[in-house]
């Protein structure tokens, strides 16, 4: 099924008309005929949207479409919006809500943009324009239910909400073609947006768009003359990388279901077809801003969680996760290529005594430097991952035997020349660190090892050379000579 879908209507008539074209589009359709059955199918079926009709007689549509979407006049900044009081925490994000009226005249409209609808709709004489709605909304529904979910995970785990940024207002673009000429949109259009506004010549304004400029939204103001033209724009919109994420409303000066219908399908956020004034326009933009943020923020939170998953929290250097399925990736390259390429093993020499003499914190200080000291005398290309508790493992790729060497040999220079401070303490430590070396070598035709076989072969060489160095006295490095 692609989506759930919870019709609220009094009318069992309308109520069966729609369930038979929902359910020929593949929907799987729950009815409720009043707002507190209504309320008791979401918050135990959780559908994916509501349609909801305007003329209840049990209880206020507008109210009942508030309390479903939580919407609250003052949303933080954002955009995020308070889940319903009638919700458990568990439960999913609130579902979109669209209204259906006899009549979508425009004063209703606006209340309904007013109390969290996604749109008022007349009932679907021809259920074209419908459902370009529901595909655009349950587009959008999978990542408001992952954005919701990890805002409740961390409340779970007691996590404080992070404190809001200053949100700076949005960037919207206006592209139109400038053969196109009628002042009352081009006024309403003008008024209604509050945010840094410029206006594009539609067909150069991606060849201009930059990552300094790019837009948060923008409306694209079609005309059925142009409709190619215009639709493919609206593609290549969803394309560019500067463009893509941004939000898009379509501007119809004259009403077409099928235009609107193919817009949305293209990507586009919301249709305004026809006559409108700037407060319309006003609400559908911040509810597409509110969206489009909250997307932001979700690709900013996966972004964050894949970060702290291969780094090492503490030194801002890889951990072992991310280090060893790289290392095998540079193994494999350098088997392709026929290069060779190093690994090093480095321990930092008695450093059990600087926590037992000076503290943990002490310790820290000490590894955080090392850390320091060790990126800054590696190349770009090279890999370093703080392993263990202060152990790290280096790859070199295309370093041979006595580059490898000369490496090690100055990274052992490199960290007992300067004393480290001790933060809190007057007073400064020298430390040393022991390298071990195993070279990777383009493997014998007739060899099939697998690739984390051979890994575990050289992790194991680059092991035996530390202990080696350990041996040796300390501050030393020690390359293995046993073949690859």
């Amino acid at each position: 099924m692609p989506g759930k879908i919870l019709i609220v209507d009094d009318i069992p008539t309308n109520r069966i008309l729609l369930r038979v074209r929902l359910m020929a589009a593949f929907y799987d359709v729950l009815q409720a005929a009043t707002g507190a059955e209504a309320m008791e199918v979401i918050t135990q079926q959780a559908p994916d949207l509501v349609l909801l009709s305007a003329g209840l007689r049990d209880c206020d549509s507008l109210e009942l479409c508030r309390r479903i979407t939580g919407f609250c006049e003052s949303p933080d900044q954002s955009g995020a919006r308070a889940a319903p009081s009638f919700l458990p925490d568990t439960a999913p994000a609130p579902p979109p809500v669209l209204l259906l009226s006899a009549q979508a005249d425009h004063g209703l409209r606006l209340s309904a943009l007013a109390a969290g609808a996604e749109d008022l709709l007349a009932f679907p004489r021809d259920d074209l324009l419908l459902q370009g709605r529901l595909r655009s909304l349950m587009r959008v529904g999978d990542s408001l239910q992952e954005s919701h979910l990890r805002s409740g995970t961390s409340r779970a785990l007691g996590f404080a909400e992070a404190p809001q940024e200053f949100v700076t207002p949005p960037r919207i673009c206006i592209l139109t073609d400038p053969t196109l000429h009628n002042p009352a949109w081009r006024h309403s259009l003008q008024a209604a947006p509050q945010g840094a506004v410029s206006q594009h010549d539609s067909r150069s304004f991606l060849r201009d768009v930059t990552a300094d400029n790019a837009p948060d939204l923008c409306l694209l103001v079609l005309d059925r003359s142009l409709s190619s033209p215009g639709l493919r724009l609206l593609s290549e919109l969803r394309a560019h990388p500067e463009t893509r994420h941004a939000a898009v409303i379509v501007i119809l000066p004259e009403p077409d279901n099928h235009m609107a219908a193919d817009a949305l399908d293209l990507g586009a956020g919301d249709v305004v077809a026809g006559l409108f004034d700037p407060a319309e326009l006003d609400l559908r933009i911040a509810s597409q801003i509110r969206r489009k943020r909250m997307a932001d923020q979700l690709r900013s939170t996966l972004r964050d969680g894949m970060r702290a998953a291969v780094t090492d929290p503490l030194t801002g250097l890889y951990n072992r996760r991310y280090a060893l399925p790289h290392l095998m990736r540079m193994a494999e390259h350098a088997t392709r290529n026929g290069r060779r390429f190093a690994v090093m093993l480095a321990d930092l020499d008695h450093f059990k005594r600087i926590n037992d003499l000076y503290g943990h914190a002490a310790g820290d200080a000490v590894l955080v430097e090392v850390a320091q000291r060790l990126r800054a005398n590696l190349r770009a290309v090279d890999l370093i991952a703080r392993i263990g508790g202060e152990e790290f493992l280096i790859a070199l790729p295309d370093t041979n035997k006595t580059e490898a060497r000369v490496a090690a040999r100055r990274l052992c220079r490199m960290i007992s020349q300067d004393p480290i401070d001790v933060p809190g303490q007057d007073l400064a430590v020298t430390m040393t660190v022991s390298i071990g070396v195993a070279m990777g070598h383009r493997p014998q035709p007739q060899l099939s090892d697998p690739l984390p076989l051979i890994i575990e072969r050289l992790l194991d060489r680059a092991d035996r050379a530390l202990y080696g160095a350990k041996a040796c006295g300390r501050n030393q490095v020690t390359i293995s000579n046993t073949a690859a």
